[in-house]
């Protein structure tokens, strides 16, 4: 299995966690959106990250290259059977993507980070804004949604998890100023996931990048 796109990506990079805390033997190649590589363009036909091949499988889309994976190979299971259970994963799933990275956090990285890779100039009004008064309300809902417990959903390690956690490293690339003593129980949670050997190599290649 071959997975596309630059860990720097909070997309990439859940995919490519989600992958290796399954155990499975993948190949990273990590390569930018719209890369002029023919798997990756067989993989991803509108040149977003992540793309994924599994021997003459094709796909693109972190969300659909997870669930192909939890599907063929279901230990351990870091998507529950049970129907709560089930639903509060892909809840937060979906919050990472759309609020937390759709919302400040992606807002806030591209215009002090990644604009410069794209050869435009950042907003840096906005990404100020997101930090200031965006980014304190998901805070808020993450630390009573964390409580004093490990993970978000139940006892073990799930996609909630590797989904929610990743984004926080972009944050800190782009020198988020975070009041961590208002939100004790996120910053645990963040420090403990992130901590995880399935994000090790990412976040070294994305420092790496980053100059961090």
């Amino acid at each position: 299995m071959i997975i596309f796109g630059a860990s720097i990506s909070p997309f990439v990079r859940k995919a490519v966690a989600f992958a290796r805390e399954k155990g499975i033997d993948i190949e990273h190649r990590p390569v930018p959106p719209h890369a002029d590589d023919e798997d990756f363009k067989a993989a991803s036909p509108f040149g977003k990250i992540p793309g994924m091949i599994d021997g003459d499988y094709y796909l693109a889309d972190s969300t659909a290259i997870i669930h192909y994976v939890e599907a063929k190979h279901p230990d351990p299971a870091l998507i529950p059977n049970e129907p709560q259970a089930r639903g509060r994963v892909i809840w937060f799933d979906k919050f990472a993507d759309t609020i937390l990275v759709g919302g400040p956090a992606g807002t806030i990285f591209f215009n002090r980070v990644a604009a410069k890779f794209f050869g435009v100039e950042g907003d840096l009004a906005a990404a100020d804004t997101a930090e200031k008064e965006g980014l304190p309300p998901v805070l808020d809902y993450l630390e009573g949604a964390i409580g004093n417990r490990d993970w978000l959903v139940g006892d073990t390690l799930t996609l909630a998890d590797i989904a929610v956690a990743g984004p926080f490293k972009n944050l800190e690339y782009a020198n988020t100023v975070i009041d961590w003593d208002a939100y004790p129980e996120t910053k645990a949670y963040v420090d403990r996931v992130l901590a995880r050997e399935s994000f090790a190599e990412l976040l070294a290649m994305d420092q790496a990048m980053v100059g961090g």
